[in-house]
């Protein structure tokens, strides 16, 4: 949904979508030929020849808000779950990079996580080897042999904690001033300033009116509800204390990046 707004703004480039097969259809950069360890992707694995396949993969489907190709200097928005793993690859290919972290409420996150495995629309890695269990879906995590043979939400819950975890680790090694946060329950209840906000962050206009709110994301399972979690609520509050921890200090980044972002400009 944060993405779809975004690629509203003037002047920024997307693939109108996620970008698992540009990034794991490059030699090198897929599980399979990294002894399926998991997604993640280190700054050595930028290497010169990776980086120009992986821009060219980009350029060619890039498009602006009106439909038209990049030319000279430009701004390209990237979102892929699998990223979340890939901060320090990314970091390193485009030094110049920015993100931006959206936070959400762990229960409502778990919640759209079980109901994303349960759905069978999301299975990444459906012969996963040596994996029991349900057929893999969303990001492979580092450590996801040690999670075969759980039940669903104590998968979930791992996957959640230990991509987080890996999330605040690479984003605290970037300068500041290339990071950026936002929270997804403002930007609910204020879409307009928060995107605002988001887009002076980030040095991009927005001429965008969100009077009606936001859009549904084009990924939408069921329409959204903040009491939905409650489908799956005694099997959540079992796996709390699984990212209790992950979460406090996920909070605590959210309000140290927010307090150096400057406000919303009145332009």
């Amino acid at each position: 949904m944060l993405f779809e707004t975004l690629e509203k703004a003037p002047g920024v480039f997307t693939t109108r979508d996620e970008s698992h097969r540009r990034i794991e259809g490059i030699p090198g950069l897929r599980p399979a030929d990294r002894g399926w360890t998991s997604n993640r992707l280190e700054a050595v694995d930028a290497v010169d020849r990776v980086v120009e396949q992986l821009s060219g993969a980009f350029i060619a489907d890039l498009k602006d808000r009106d439909g038209r190709p990049p030319s000279g200097r430009f701004r390209m928005l990237e979102k892929t779950p699998k990223n979340a793993l890939r901060i320090p690859f990314f970091d390193a290919a485009w030094p110049d990079s920015q993100f931006v972290y959206l936070y959400r409420e762990p229960r409502q996150t778990l919640a759209s996580m079980m109901e994303a495995w349960i759905s069978g629309r999301f299975r990444t890695y459906p012969r996963l080897p040596t994996w029991t269990g349900p057929p893999w879906s969303l990001l492979l995590v580092p450590g996801w042999q040690e999670l075969s043979g759980l039940p669903l939400p104590r998968v979930v819950a791992r996957q959640w904690a230990i991509t987080t975890e890996r999330i605040l680790d690479d984003l605290e090694a970037i300068p500041r001033q290339r990071v950026t946060s936002i929270d997804y329950q403002q930007l609910l209840a204020a879409p307009q300033q928060e995107m605002k906000r988001l887009a002076d962050a980030l040095g991009l206009d927005w001429d965008v009116r969100l009077d009606d709110g936001l859009a549904l994301s084009r990924a939408t399972i069921s329409r959204p509800n903040p009491d939905k979690w409650r489908r799956f609520e005694r099997d959540i509050e079992a796996v709390l204390p699984i990212v209790a921890d992950v979460d406090a200090r996920a909070r605590r980044f959210v309000e140290a990046v927010a307090a150096t972002q400057p406000q919303p400009s009145q332009r």
